[in-house]
């Protein structure tokens, strides 16, 4: 039994400054509470009605569609765009207003039934146990019939549908019904396995097929899946993944030496039919980092506050070529993000030289920076410490040979002149460009980065163009984790199949474990 509050008549002086002392806190933790609570709730509802006006914006594009002016691949690539933009928009409100979740099940689809030639594997889900264990039953139940349901599974060449049977069991005594639960999937209800979200994906980011292409292509195996629905799926699996690529951005800011780079990609603007020119940043921890990990970033321009905005309050040694954009960040008032240059640049001013016009300057200069180069090979699989005992050794003479031939050539070439031009670039990036002979964590060129974002390069030559912001930005993510388990030697089918797999079980705390250059088969 409860003891009764003290009477205040009954307490003196301190007891009451006490009691007083204690109420006033907890009015204030409460205070708080709320204050946090209202905050919260303005966060959702903003983000609620920001993705509210973008769904009806997407809606209003989709439905005048045919008024656009474009051709028939144009108008079929951004067709699917918006079906996995409308898709990625409604998971994103879902998973604010999650009661928002039982209004979509009422608007479940009627499915076809997959083809019948197709081989399957039974699965079948029983309870560990079927005697009754409600309090003091322990009767023995019996099975009533089963739940069956179908997913259409894709391992590299072959379809398969793998059949769940989940036994339903009850007890005649207590009428208790006992089923093995459905267990989480990414697209939750739908036929897909992972193995099949994941082959889709792979598809349209690594091989560039966009969904029209791959719907003939499954056609063509016996399996019709609606560019409709695969752009659903893929506009889920966008919004599903999309921690994980933030917790490689944040590992990859995490070390101190970061490349960055970025190349053009067309973007398309609804409503006028035409594209412009938006830009695709690649950020790569160092070359001599201890994580092989690239993270892509879609801007609509390239402007410098891109890079800024992406970096956020990070410092340490940023690996560039001679970009204006790269500036304001080494502008920045805490001068702690360090300007590490390139040689490949450097070199490349001079190698282009030599091939335009034969230039024996040019071919003196790229043979000398070759010599640093052959150090470089020399000390790649040295220790950070070993490397730059080196670079010291080695190394800092031929620099310093190659700035007083530099300059001394200089005064002999015309002013303006395509010689002058390339002399002039290393000169004035020198500091930048020496820095690696003070670090020996820091790489010689931003080779590494270029390397990554070649990929893209290629394929944008396939997909034409992204069919919006959010469809670059899915991309970029989607391709980040595909380009970061290839770095670390993985297949990129079987990591993303692993990791949709456990995804929707896996603790948001522990998401780390699944990314690609930590990531480990089960």
């Amino acid at each position: 039994m409860n003891s009764a509050p003290p009477a205040l008549a009954d307490l003196n002086a301190d007891e009451l400054r006490e009691m007083v002392t204690g109420l006033l806190q907890k009015v204030a933790s409460n205070t708080e509470k709320i204050k946090a609570d209202a905050a919260q709730i303005q966060f959702k509802q903003a983000l609620i009605d920001k993705l509210t006006y973008e769904n009806a914006v997407l809606k209003r594009l989709k439905f005048g569609l045919k008024s656009e002016r474009m051709n028939a691949e144009q108008r079929s690539l951004l067709d699917e765009t918006l079906d996995a933009d409308l898709q990625a928009v409604a998971d994103e409100i879902a998973q604010a207003v999650p009661e928002s979740a039982a209004a979509q099940e009422k608007r479940t689809p009627k499915r076809q039934a997959l083809p019948a030639e197709l081989l399957r594997q039974t699965f079948s889900h029983e309870p560990e146990s079927t005697v009754c264990t409600a309090t003091g039953c322990g009767s023995q139940m019996k099975r009533i019939g089963e739940d069956v349901s179908e997913k259409l599974d894709y391992v590299p060449g072959v379809f398969s549908v793998h059949r769940h049977v989940r036994g339903k069991w009850v007890c005649a005594c207590c009428q208790t019904l006992v089923q093995v639960p459905v267990e989480p999937h990414v697209i939750d209800k739908g036929i897909p396995t992972p193995g099949l979200l994941a082959q889709v994906l792979i598809n349209k980011f690594a091989d560039h097929l966009p969904l029209y292409r791959q719907e003939a292509i499954f056609g063509r195996a016996g399996v019709a899946l609606p560019r409709s629905t695969l752009a659903q799926w893929v506009g889920s699996c966008g919004v599903e993944l999309q921690p994980l690529v933030d917790a490689l951005k944040r590992d990859i800011l995490s070390r101190s030496v970061v490349h960055a780079d970025e190349t053009p990609v067309q973007m398309l603007k609804p409503g006028k039919g035409k594209t412009h020119r938006a830009y695709l940043w690649a950020y790569a921890a160092g070359a001599h980092e201890d994580i092989k990990a690239v993270v892509y970033d879609f801007c609509e321009s390239r402007a410098g506050a891109n890079a800024k905005a992406f970096l956020d309050e990070w410092r340490g040694s940023l690996v560039v070529d001679d970009f204006s954009g790269y500036k304001q960040l080494m502008g920045d008032a805490s001068g702690q993000i360090t300007e590490v240059g390139c040689w490949a640049h450097a070199r490349r001013k001079f190698h282009d030289l030599q091939l335009a016009n034969q230039s024996q300057i040019a071919e003196q200069a790229v043979r000398q920076m070759a010599q640093i180069y052959a150090v470089e090979r020399e000390v790649k699989e040295l220790s950070a410490e070993d490397r730059l005992r080196v670079r010291q050794e080695k190394s800092q003479p031929l620099v310093q040979t190659l700035h007083d031939w530099l300059m001394l050539n200089r005064q002999k070439v015309p002013e303006g002149s395509a010689t002058a031009k390339a002399i002039d670039y290393s000169l004035r990036r020198w500091k930048a460009l020496t820095r690696f002979l003070q670090d020996g964590q820091l790489p010689v060129d931003n080779n590494w980065i270029e390397n990554q974002i070649r990929p893209i390069a290629i394929g944008r030559n396939n997909w034409l163009f992204a069919g919006s912001l959010r469809a670059g930005q899915r991309a970029a993510a989607v391709m980040s984790l595909i380009q970061s388990a290839k770095l670390n030697g993985h297949d990129p089918h079987a990591y993303l199949k692993d990791v949709l797999t456990r995804l929707p079980t896996h603790m948001n705390s522990r998401i780390c474990e699944l990314l690609p250059h930590r990531w480990t088969p089960v």
